[in-house]
């Protein structure tokens, strides 16, 4: 057995200290890991239901709900009915909620420069690519489902 970590576990290692570096340089702002990621995804995604937002965080859209009931509590988004169906709820961040996802994004910027202290321009760029191309791979071999790659590739 090799002492060498494989990919996936060095992939999933430096994902948990990223979240936990910005969770340290984050913890000013009153918010959860799930409120600020729920806050990031609907920021690029407003007007979009909440079946769909919780399909995008892959959490139990019951565990969406009480994250944005927070959320709105303080002011950050709101609920809007679907015009056609009012069984449907569509999600928009508030003014209120602008100045948080500056704050976000200059905390993510700087866990991401702590991270890639020391890694060349050019390596950061072939890093992005390669990381682009395996998440390209993996959501290809996900729609085939477990059997199919094998039976195509051997």
């Amino acid at each position: 057995m090799t002492t060498t970590p494989t990919i996936g576990f060095l992939l999933h290692d430096v994902a948990r200290l990223l979240r936990k570096r910005f969770e340290q340089r984050a913890k000013g702002l009153g918010l959860t890991r799930s409120q600020w990621q729920t806050l990031a995804y609907l920021a690029n995604n407003e007007g979009i239901h909440q079946a769909g937002l919780a399909e995008i965080l892959e959490i139990e859209p019951i565990t969406l709900v009480r994250i944005l009931d927070k959320l709105a509590e303080r002011g950050l988004i709101e609920r809007r009915q679907h015009p056609t169906d009012r069984r449907i709820w569509l999600l928009y961040m508030r003014e209120e909620a602008k100045p948080l996802l500056v704050d976000m994004r200059s905390i993510g910027d700087a866990a991401r420069g702590e991270a890639l202290d020391g890694v060349s321009a050019e390596d950061r760029e072939r890093l992005s690519e390669i990381l682009t191309l395996m998440k390209s791979n993996l959501i290809q071999a996900c729609r085939l489902g477990a059997g199919d790659k094998e039976k195509n590739h051997g």
